[in-house]
């Protein structure tokens, strides 16, 4: 597992400068917010497309994940609902914004600490019946039912473990993704619907 050589090459050239102070980034921002409250709220965006992957098509799909710098993603059903698994399945994708989130403040949080990480990983697990999505008993709910998050991190040995733990509990803190799944949001589907005789040709 390893990133493309173009992308890693971009989080390195970061690394070639003095050092990065996410204090120093923050801090413009942080007066910014304070000053226009209304500046601080941000939209994150995914979306599906068919132009390669017809919609008629019904175990694969095609999702586009930003817009700023969108990065183009194959998405396959679940074997266990009789699709293929042989690219990322949206419960993967869930794991992966959450597993990514929770990273990302980790990092963060012990830049602002002056803490250095040695190593870092976080594993995400989610669990699920799938006869609730396969509508077969209407007492087993459709959704995942458990969440396991593990987190392997490894500091300088200097480090005590109360500043482990104030580190490890900001991270979950300020980490959207986990939070959002503790304390979801409401939920709007909007629909648009339009009849096409038959399944399009693909472009």
């Amino acid at each position: 597992m390893a990133l493309q050589a173009e992308h890693l090459n971009h989080i390195r050239s970061f690394e070639a400068s003095e050092g990065i102070n996410v204090r120093d980034r923050q801090a413009r921002l942080r007066a910014l917010y304070a000053k226009a409250p209304q500046t601080a709220w941000v939209d994150d965006h995914a979306r599906t497309i068919d132009r390669q992957v017809r919609a008629c098509h019904p175990i694969h799909g095609h999702v586009v994940c930003g817009v700023d710098v969108p990065i183009d993603l194959p998405i396959s059903v679940h074997k266990a609902v009789g699709g293929e698994s042989d690219f990322p399945c949206p419960g993967e994708i869930l794991a992966a914004a959450l597993a990514s989130c929770l990273d990302t403040a980790i990092r963060m949080i012990a830049n602002l600490m002056k803490m250095e990480l040695k190593n870092l990983e976080v594993k995400v697990s989610l669990g699920a019946d799938v006869r609730g999505t396969l509508m077969m008993n209407d007492q087993i709910p459709v959704g995942f039912q458990s969440v396991h998050v593990e987190v392997d991190i490894k500091t300088s040995s200097d480090v005590p473990d109360k500043s482990l733990a104030v580190l490890l509990n900001a991270a979950e803190k300020s980490c959207v993704i986990l939070q959002t799944l503790r304390n979801p949001p409401k939920l709007l589907v909007s629909r648009t619907v339009n009849q096409a005789l038959e399944c399009p040709e693909l472009k």
